[in-house]
């Protein structure tokens, strides 16, 4: 039987290391096991027990004194020093986790690490090589969904991980509970082109109308950019989200799986199976 994995990424300050603790928090109210790994070799403090920590092989302070490398450049080199290191000392990491164990792993913020570097796409592909079943959850914050133009740049960015990374793949609209007024992202949920292509234009010059007429269409074209809600106050709103991932990886496929009805001031269709949660089939 498989491993499985959440890989956890998002832009900075999208809430990514918040989820990881409160899905630890979760599950352990629900007698459910699961295991969470840091890749940020600049975190300081986590809220949630480490099981696997990249700053024990390298971190970024180490990094920026040695070589006089900024945050940036000193972050994607650490990443690419693990990318050197897979076989070795992060095989050795995992060997204690075995069939069926759960792990979640907490990705840095830098977007260019799963945009167009291939390190993350290098770290999936030796999981997959491992026998574990991965499914990337992108994390936007949804104060983007509040202007359609920012909203645009995340789902290109989304997009972009998910042709980059080429795994199952659940989008999640976090700080839900920070919104005055959840109704309004609900167009934002599972976009309509038309509706995105009319506020668009409301909002940009007449010249960028072809522009915007070819990025509603791309997000309406691959029919994969659709997002889930996440209230973190709310232990309904994480295990439907939860439900979705495990979904997507086929977890506990041979158990019989209950998704309770959304709250439906969120926006969310009655029954999670028919949401359309955008995911990549794995080849």
């Amino acid at each position: 039987m498989p491993r499985y994995a959440q890989l956890i990424i998002g832009p900075a300050g999208s809430g990514k290391s918040t989820y990881c603790n409160n899905l630890y928090q979760h599950c352990q109210s629900v007698g459910r096991v699961i295991h969470i790994v840091n890749l940020d070799p600049a975190a300081e403090h986590f809220e949630y027990p480490v099981a696997l920590d990249i700053r024990e092989l390298i971190s970024l302070d180490d990094v920026m004194d040695e070589l006089k490398l900024g945050p940036n450049g000193g972050l994607v080199y650490c990443m690419e020093y693990l990318e050197d290191n897979l076989d070795d000392w992060l095989s050795e990491q995992l060997e204690d986790y075995i069939d069926d164990d759960y792990l979640v792993f907490d990705c840095p913020g830098q977007i260019e690490l799963y945009s167009h570097i291939p390190v993350l796409r290098t770290f999936v592909d030796h999981l997959k090589k491992w026998d574990f079943a991965v499914c990337a959850v992108y994390m936007l914050d949804s104060q983007f969904a509040s202007d359609v133009t920012k909203y645009i740049s995340g789902c290109m960015a989304s997009l972009s991980a998910m042709v980059q990374l080429e795994i199952p793949h659940v989008n999640i609209l976090t700080k839900m509970d920070l919104l005055p007024n959840k109704s309004k992202v609900d167009k934002f949920l599972d976009p309509d082109a038309r509706l995105l292509l009319g506020d668009l234009n409301d909002q940009m010059a007449p010249r960028f109308q072809k522009l915007n007429k070819a990025l509603a269409e791309l997000v309406d074209d691959y029919s994969m950019v659709s997002f889930l809600p996440l209230d973190i106050r709310d232990e309904e709103s994480i295990q439907f989200v939860l439900s979705h991932i495990d979904n997507a990886i086929q977890f506990g496929e041979d158990a019989e799986v209950k998704v309770k009805d959304y709250d439906a001031d969120m926006g969310d269709p009655e029954d999670a199976e028919n949401f359309d949660v955008g995911n990549i089939d794995d080849d």
